[in-house]
């Protein structure tokens, strides 16, 4: 695969995850974090924006690698 053809995969593969991966965050914190305190909000908001970080990461990578 070339360089362009795998940037534009990437590309396409992170703001597809991106956008799903937001879905989801908003999907459960509107279900269940409502009625919880503010700390396990906090620590909810905390670790859902921090977990997207590493499968990004991979993918940016994947994008980034020489061709063969």
């Amino acid at each position: 695969m070339s360089e362009s053809t795998r940037k534009l995969v990437g590309m396409i593969l992170l703001v597809t995850f991106v956008g799903f991966y937001a879905l989801l965050v908003v999907g459960l914190s509107a279900s269940r974090l409502m009625t919880m305190g503010w700390a396990v909000q906090l620590a909810f908001y905390a670790g859902a924006g921090l977990l997207w970080v590493p499968p990004a990461a991979w993918i940016i990578r994947w994008m980034q690698k020489p061709s063969q």
